[in-house]
């Protein structure tokens, strides 16, 4: 599995002993000190997809300055100055990743007033992009053999115990198979899944809506590795009476950022553009059986576990922003348990993350399987699935068994895919912690167990009284809040005939109505902005905010993530 991280205090001490080869690449990652020059943010049709767009306003969600591009002006400029190639941007944080033949020139940009930083990520002897196929790397999750037909029961055969374990068949006897939810898979390759047999029925309905290699920059993903294939075959398989993935009904895009000769930071920034893409095009969950810790091709950016916190790794910060924009984000534990690491990787520790660890057919925690917490404390992993062995698909349209938290994960998002279909207003805490509460060892965690092994059938329960009684939402002229998804602060915006005397009381609180903070403020006439902190120590959750004033009063949810 693979890891991330460098200081920008490497790049100079690196330009003074690179030469020039024609036959290499540098890789750097520059962030921006602003989107100056980039798109309206008034027309978010520009840069997001009606689906995208559609997702947000369902659950609340503005779109705000994160929507928008990287500045097309800075980056023409970082191009025309270093002679570079781009391979990345990332509009969440603000950056590009650029290719450069000749390394010394990256001096030349580090004092623009635009750039903020400069890391040096990756090293390649060629050239990057436009590389061919190659076989995959990930030699620690093992094979076991796996007859095609095993006698239980019916419809699923194969996937019978990992289905029942979770209680997902409950799911599946409602008519939710994932039918409209749109799994974006991120991977390290997919062979054959353009002719296993397995994966006919996504193929021939239409619903493989995409597919982009993030490592080599074009759009084949069919060679590299049966890794990812495995993984897909986990939801999306369906062979009536053989094998039965999670979210056979679901659509996909599938989404190579992992390169498989190589460990270096960059793939990171794969991940990270491969989550803005699935963004962009309205994806509703994302999965991915990666991880990072160690650059055994990069020592200097290997991480600690300190710095596992749940919100510092570029990783972990992609993830927390898929889970802000209103995706499900569900990610592997990795398979570090018992060595020398022995925690979880990162993303997993993404506190906004749904982390999923490995359990056998008998519900034993699988030796392997990360263990947590996050180094901030959060429990990680979240929950456990069938990963020690799971019933996958191999090459030539084969079947057999693979040991990994990289084949535990995938079925929880086709579970959570067919969740969303049955309550499609469900935000992804909510979802995040109805799956949770329904897991067995929900009141006594442990640190590599997590909250246990989830029941569907309960979490579907669970998340349907939560739904049950809409929270209010009311709007009025006289002021709106920004945004109503929040971390830290949230910020008052007022459009207002109130006087410099006039005094608006507002309070926060929970969906009880438990006053957590309280206070007032002068806001005075026109247009007003002023920010609000959000206590530090309040759990991911609903609250409402209320105001009162002259003009009358006001309510609005506020989701803290």
């Amino acid at each position: 599995m693979k890891k991330w991280g460098i200081a920008s205090c490497c790049v100079l001490l690196f330009v003074l002993i690179a030469g020039n080869a024609t036959a290499t690449q540098w890789a750097f990652r520059i962030t921006f000190a602003n989107k100056n020059g980039t798109l309206d943010l008034n027309n978010p049709t520009a840069f997001l997809s009606q689906r995208a767009l559609d997702r947000r306003s369902a659950h609340g969600i503005a779109v705000d300055s994160a929507d928008l591009p990287v500045s097309p002006v800075y980056i023409n400029d970082v191009l025309a100055t270093t002679s570079g190639v781009l391979h990345v941007t990332s509009r969440w944080l603000n950056d590009c990743v650029v290719l450069l033949t000749d390394s010394s020139k990256i001096s030349l940009i580090q004092n623009k007033p635009y750039v903020t930083s400069v890391k040096y990520i990756a090293y390649y002897a060629g050239n990057l992009h436009n590389k061919p196929a190659y076989t995959g790397k990930f030699a620690g999750e093992m094979q076991t053999a796996a007859a095609k037909g095993t006698g239980q029961p019916g419809y699923y055969n194969l996937t019978w115990n990992q289905t029942t374990m979770v209680h997902g068949d409950c799911l599946h006897d409602q008519g939710f198979k994932g039918q409209n939810k749109l799994i974006a898979v991120l991977d390290e390759g997919f062979t054959d899944v353009d002719t296993h047999p397995g994966f006919n029925n996504l193929r021939q309905s239409g619903r493989l809506l995409e597919t982009w290699n993030f490592v080599h920059k074009f759009s084949n993903v069919y060679g590299y590795s049966l890794h990812g294939t495995s993984a897909l075959s986990t939801i999306a398989g369906e062979v009536p009476n053989t094998f039965i993935g999670s979210a056979p009904q679901a659509d996909y895009v599938l989404y190579i950022t992992e390169d498989t000769q190589t460990e270096q930071p960059i793939e990171m920034d794969n991940m990270v553009a491969a989550a803005e893409r699935a963004d962009s095009i309205g994806a509703d969950i994302i999965t991915s059986s990666l991880g990072y810790n160690i650059f055994t091709d990069f020592h200097a950016a290997d991480l600690t576990y300190a710095d596992l916190n749940g919100v510092s790794t570029i990783a972990a910060r992609g993830a927390n922003m898929a889970v802000k924009k209103g995706i499900f984000f569900v990610i592997t534990a990795g398979n570090e348990g018992g060595d020398s690491w022995n925690y979880i990787l990162t993303p997993g520790d993404a506190d906004s993350a749904l982390t999923v660890g490995a359990v056998d057919p008998s519900k034993n925690i699988a030796s392997f399987s990360g263990y947590g917490p996050n180094s901030a404390g959060i429990t990680k992993p979240d929950i456990c699935s069938q990963g020690d062995p799971a019933n996958v698909f191999t090459g030539s349209g084969n079947y057999t068994t693979l040991n990994g938290t990289s084949f535990s994960t995938p079925q929880i998002a086709g579970w959570a895919a067919c969740l969303l279909q049955a309550y499609p207003q469900a935000l992804p805490y909510q979802l995040r912690k109805s799956i949770n509460s329904s897991a067995d060892h929900y009141n006594n965690p442990g640190v590599q167990i997590g909250y246990g092994i989830p029941d569907f059938c309960t979490a579907s329960t669970t998340l349907g009284q939560l739904l049950e009684a809409p929270l209010p939402l009311v709007s009025q002229d006289w002021i709106t809040i920004y945004p109503t998804y929040v971390g830290a602060e949230i910020s008052l915006s007022l459009v207002t005939t109130l006087t410099t005397k006039e005094i608006i009381d507002y309070s926060l609180t929970d969906i009880s109505g438990h006053i957590l903070q309280r206070a007032s403020f002068s806001p005075g006439n026109g247009r007003v902005s002023t920010g609000i902190a959000i206590p530090q120590n309040l759990p991911a959750g609903v609250y409402i905010f209320h105001a009162a004033a002259s003009k009358g009063t006001y309510m609005a949810r506020i989701i803290k993530y």
